[in-house]
């Protein structure tokens, strides 16, 4: 367990960035694909960087590895005010109406989640992730499963930092049950609409199974149309 950010060291093994919900969703079938993915993970000795959560389709995926191969295989990175935001929520009734200042929070067991890192903000959180997925081997990059607004941002980001030339890592949306379909007509239509280069519309690709999620950041290739931008300047 570490409680502060550090730069991973270069892995040879390929380490993949999941970002999802908090929620299970209504369908059964969100948590049945992050089952899925975590098996999937282990067939292939994927390690896994995700938000630290223990709830919904993070805390399912995390639980999932970590029982299949190990606390090693699981990486969780998650800022301070969400790991008592998400305790809080589960503190015995009797506690309820204690001080604040006397519940302790803390994070998760590494023995069912893995390691945890807690940072103290998102954008340090997002830093972090990104960071070990640049640091795997080759198949590395980043997925999102079903969420909501969170999950959006963090997707979006990373492909803008795609598109930018900031990263040339795969960008994947597990489309579970139609999910992102709206996402990826969203896609074509800025495309259409002029705001999206056809050069990199490519930037994200869609799978519809587990095993499509990890062939399509195996077989990624690099957009045509990403900017030619230096970002070691100062």
């Amino acid at each position: 367990m570490a409680d502060s950010p550090s730069n991973p060291s270069p892995t040879k093994g390929p380490v993949i960035c999941v970002f999802c919900g908090a929620f299970p969703g209504t369908s059964p079938a969100h948590l049945e694909a992050a089952r899925s993915l975590a098996h999937t993970f282990h067939k292939y000795s994927i390690s896994l960087v995700y938000g630290g959560g223990t709830v919904g389709l993070m805390g399912e995926l995390a639980r999932t590895l970590v029982s299949l191969s190990g606390p090693n295989s699981v990486h969780g990175v998650i800022p301070a005010p969400l790991v008592k935001f998400e305790q809080q929520k589960n503190i015995p009734s009797f506690l309820s109406g204690q001080a604040e200042s006397t519940v302790e929070y803390s994070v998760p067991a590494d023995i069912e989640y893995g390691q945890t890192t807690v940072v103290k903000d998102m954008h340090t959180r997002k830093q972090l992730m990104a960071s070990h997925v640049l640091a795997g081997g080759p198949g590395s990059g980043f997925v999102a499963l079903s969420g909501g607004y969170g999950t959006l941002e963090e997707l979006f980001e990373v492909i803008t930092w795609n598109q930018l030339g900031i990263h040339g890592k795969g960008v994947v949306v597990y489309n579970v049950e139609g999910y992102y379909d709206g996402l990826i007509q969203w896609v074509k239509g800025a495309v259409s609409a002029g705001f999206v280069a056809p050069g990199n519309a490519g930037i994200l690709v869609e799978a519809k199974t587990s095993e499509e999620v990890v062939k399509g950041l195996k077989e990624y290739k690099v957009s045509g149309g990403r900017y030619d931008l230096d970002w070691e300047q100062n």
